[in-house]
């Protein structure tokens, strides 16, 4: 797929009451005979003010689809629009920086840089958009308060709990109060207890009117807090509920045989 470096619509958005739209969109990894296709036309709606889940049995495309949302990777075919605005229309350097200033990201395995303290690595994204380094700590400090982590600003990772490190990877996802957040497994690596204080501490700081959250997951702990839940099955999107129709039963006995079965 061809990448537009000096097309207008990059820079023009539409669609202003979504963060996301996905229309048919598709993505191939290798060539010819060797070729497999991990996403089979994908539509999906994301809008503002919610927490929407992205669950299905592993291998069905839902890293896949996070990563095409978030810029990281080029889809084959089809659309993908983040803030109205058309990715692949974007250079790689503009969608680069688009990703620096829209989007956070929270992983399963936290992502720490061990040599700095929890003030620096937070900082991270206002370094990068240029901020100054003392300005920059100044507001990942005041984050990490807000995340219940203020006495253990000059802390290194090292020092911390799993559950902790969870808090300053989500500090560092919101310190540059982006509009979409993705998050791939954020509770997997957490037991239960701090997998639920982490999802509702990320309920309560992460879900803002103007700001939406995606998160990936095969955890069934993690479905109550989700405002709609998208179902993945062989690269495509199967359905989409909200809350009160969404069966917790029903996708957790998928997602147990799924891990039986791999």
């Amino acid at each position: 797929m061809a990448t537009n470096n000096g097309n207008a619509e990059a820079d023009t958005p539409t669609d202003g009451n979504v963060v996301v739209r996905c229309r048919g969109v598709t993505k191939d990894f290798g060539q010819g005979s060797a070729t497999v296709r991990a996403l089979r036309g994908v539509d999906l709606d994301v809008f503002p003010g919610e927490m929407l889940l992205l669950v299905g049995p592993s291998g069905c495309g839902k890293t896949t689809l996070l990563s095409v949302i978030a810029g990281i990777l080029h889809p084959t075919g089809g659309e993908t629009r983040v803030l109205g605005f058309n990715l692949e229309a974007m250079s790689n350097r503009r969608k680069t920086k688009f990703r620096g200033e829209h989007i956070g990201f929270v992983f399963q395995q936290f992502n720490l840089l061990p040599a700095l303290t929890l003030e620096e690595n937070v900082a991270i994204p206002l370094v990068i958009a240029a901020w100054s380094k003392p300005k920059a700590c100044e507001k990942a400090a005041r984050q990490l308060e807000a995340l219940g982590l203020g006495d253990r600003v000059r802390s290194l990772p090292a020092q911390l709990s799993g559950g902790q490190q969870q808090r300053v990877a989500i500090a560092r996802a919101l310190v540059h109060e982006p509009q979409l957040i993705v998050c791939d497994e954020p509770t997997s690596a957490l037991d239960a207890k701090t997998g639920a204080t982490i999802m509702e501490l990320f309920r309560e700081v992460g879900v803002q009117s103007d700001r939406a959250v995606i998160v990936v997951t095969h955890d069934p702990r993690v479905f109550p807090y989700g405002d709609r839940i998208a179902t993945m099955e062989d690269g495509r999107i199967s359905r989409v509920e909200d809350q009160q129709t969404f069966s917790h039963s029903e996708h957790a006995a998928v997602l147990e045989v799924s891990r039986v079965e791999s």
